[in-house]
């Protein structure tokens, strides 16, 4: 019988190490599923009830948001203004944008903690997270705001699967439902919906009410949450992965329905966006995003 080479062994050994660490990675990155999902995808026709990000294309990217000091996160539509509203966390402030990527109104945030995420959620009336703390935050912005206390706010603390800056990165409103989707970064990465705050009646007494599906939500493809968005015409969230660079698409069930890569190549973008940390959709159906380092992005469908 003969002996086995030793550098046949060392070889076989070498690439099964690889073999085990290309398995442990693609399973990291979720790229089986994200695979199985694109391919899935051919063999289905477009559903003319959805979003279907796969028609968008990129018609404004990286433009860089001049004037500000600190990196922005988050984003929002207000559909009475017709302006954009983001958030940034070292010297907090309330950012109010045009819709192409300009600096209309700085609104400083005194209280707020690690802002990281904003919401309109009616006229007038926002939502802000602080990440730490798992706060949400409700305020009032009229045109003559330019500074906010959250000592003057409606507040709530959720204080649940608490993990340092692993928090709420990012929030989505229903405003039929009357409810606020919440997102958790990681560790675990969780999509919560919250009904009861803000108070519909503050003479009421609080009835909150937070509910999570982590088996639903270990189903996702990506590593990370950075932002929401809720779309009330078709019923579906829009969740933005930094990490993944990829915008999913997701039933309420959170069964993904289309994908907006955000690497360079995809949907017109020439360069991959770095690190998106908002999303924000307008009455139109164009999508907005932008990336640290205060980088703005504009993707719409093709005119038919």
């Amino acid at each position: 019988m003969r002996r086995v080479n030793r550098t046949t062994v060392f070889t076989l050994c070498i690439t099964l190490v690889a073999l085990l660490a290309a398995g442990f990675a693609a399973q990291h990155f979720r790229l089986f599923e994200r695979t199985w999902f694109q391919i899935s995808q051919m063999w289905h026709p477009a559903n003319p009830d959805a979003i279907n990000l796969g028609d968008y294309r990129a018609v404004m990217q990286g433009k860089v948001i001049e004037g500000l000091e600190d990196d922005v996160s988050a984003l929002t539509f207000d559909p009475l203004r017709k302006s954009l509203f983001t958030v940034t966390n070292k010297k907090a402030e309330l950012i109010e944008l045009s819709l192409d990527g300009r600096v209309l109104r700085r609104i400083a945030l005194v209280g707020f903690g690690d802002a990281e995420a904003v919401e309109f959620i009616g006229e007038n009336t926002y939502v802000i997270t602080d990440e730490r703390q798992q706060r949400l935050i409700k305020v009032k912005v009229d045109d003559n705001t330019r500074v906010l206390d959250a000592r003057d706010a409606e507040q709530l603390t959720l204080g649940i699967n608490q993990s340092g800056n692993k928090g709420f990165e990012g929030l989505a409103y229903d405003s039929v439902g009357k409810r606020l989707f919440v997102a958790k970064e990681r560790d675990p990465m969780l999509i919560y919906e919250v009904r009861g705050f803000p108070q519909a009646n503050p003479q009421q007494p609080y009835a909150t009410h937070v509910v999570s599906n982590p088996r639903r939500d270990a189903r996702l493809f990506v590593r990370d949450l950075s932002s929401l968005q809720f779309d009330e015409r078709t019923g579906h969230l829009l969740a933005l992965s930094d990490e993944s660079k990829l915008l999913l698409e997701l039933g309420l069930d959170g069964q993904p329905i289309s994908t907006l890569s955000l690497k360079k190549g995809k949907h017109g973008l020439t360069r991959s966006v770095p690190q998106a940390e908002g999303v924000a959709m307008d009455d139109e159906g164009t999508i907005y995003v932008v990336s640290e380092p205060n980088l703005f992005y504009v993707f719409k469908k093709p005119a038919l």
